[in-house]
């Protein structure tokens, strides 16, 4: 039975990372002094959907390495209410697979507008947001056929944890992005962490995350919704318990994220007060130790990717082509 282009992708994931370190390195070492010299005072980050998830990793990234306070852009600001921000101080991280978006372009001119220094995450180096941007750090994922982005998520999670390792000077962290292609590929052969049985029959679910769990139970919940057209919501496992827990009285299906940093204790110890509630929680992770903790979303992730697409298919559903979706969104 042939692949799925989603299940392709997603598995090419090793080689993109490992690619992608050695194209870039040279420039992001050279774009790494250049921000220690500018020291900025804020990350403004700018993205829609899985870029916007990868975003918010980066939030917890740069905030948890650096102490540096990231924000997200509300891109109606200079969209639709036409106001301009005073950016003065700011790096601002545009996050595009494909660079085109209006609303992406806009806010990107903006931020430089209001003063910041533009950082392009994109994958399409030809784009439009390519040529705005102060400077550019290639995805370099390859061409993203599949509508579900997977290995441009992953590819921008690493550019991220690339660039941070390189603008903190943190050798360990670096050399542990240099080992994890080979435990990506251990995670791609191990058994499946989530199956159809998990699944089957389910209309609504939470995802529950704590920190960086938190951060890609966002793109969880979004491919639950793209792929298996399942009404998934991402929250902080300690926001959960602030109110919306009361859900699980619903007899609800719950999926708990568990990365093994600083978090898995206060995570585990949320989980443990669902469960007692008579919440269904079913585990997820990577299935491998990771060389360095804030890789542990990389492995998660690469696992999930391929579960949901084997599920989409056992359930008789196009993973590449979800219904009412396109790669390319453009929105104002």
């Amino acid at each position: 039975m042939s692949l799925s282009i989603m299940a392709k992708e997603a598995r090419e994931f090793p080689s993109v990372i490992a690619q992608q370190l050695d194209k870039n390195d040279e420039a992001i070492s050279q774009l790494a002094g250049r921000l220690q010299q500018l020291n900025p005072n804020l990350i403004y980050i700018i993205g829609r959907g899985s870029s916007d998830h990868a975003g918010v990793f980066g939030k917890y990234l740069f905030e948890t390495e650096m102490g540096i306070p990231v924000c997200s852009a509300a891109l109606s600001i200079a969209g639709i209410f036409k106001r301009q921000l005073n950016l003065k101080g700011a790096v601002a991280f545009i996050i595009s697979q494909s660079g085109r978006s209006p609303d992406i372009l806009k806010q990107t001119e903006s931020a430089k507008n209001g003063g910041a220094f533009t950082i392009a995450f994109v994958n399409d180096e030809t784009s439009p947001l390519a040529e705005l941007a102060d400077a550019v750090i290639p995805l370099s994922a390859g061409e993203e056929k599949a509508v579900a982005a997977t290995k441009s998520f992953l590819a921008t999670l690493s550019a991220l944890l690339h660039l941070c390792a390189r603008w903190s000077q943190n050798t360990s962290l670096f050399n542990a992005l240099k080992a994890v292609p080979s435990q990506l590929e251990t995670v791609i052969n191990a058994p499946s962490r989530l199956t159809k049985a998990h699944v089957e029959n389910t209309r609504n679910t939470i995802v529950l995350g704590r920190g960086f769990g938190y951060a890609v139970g966002r793109e969880v919940a979004l491919k639950l919704k793209e792929v298996l057209g399942i009404h998934a919501e991402a929250f902080s496992s300690a926001e959960f318990i602030h109110g919306p827990v009361t859900l699980v009285e619903k007899k609800l299906k719950l999926i708990s994220l568990n990365i093994e940093d600083e978090s898995a204790p206060f995570h585990q110890n949320m989980v443990q007060d669902v469960r007692s509630r008579g919440g269904e929680c079913i585990d997820l992770q990577g299935g491998v130790t990771s060389p360095h903790p804030r890789l542990d979303a990389l492995l998660l992730m690469q696992r999930f990717y391929l579960d949901i697409e084997k599920i989409a298919v056992e359930l008789g559903l196009n993973p590449d082509t979800p219904p009412g979706l396109n790669k390319v969104t453009k929105t104002q």
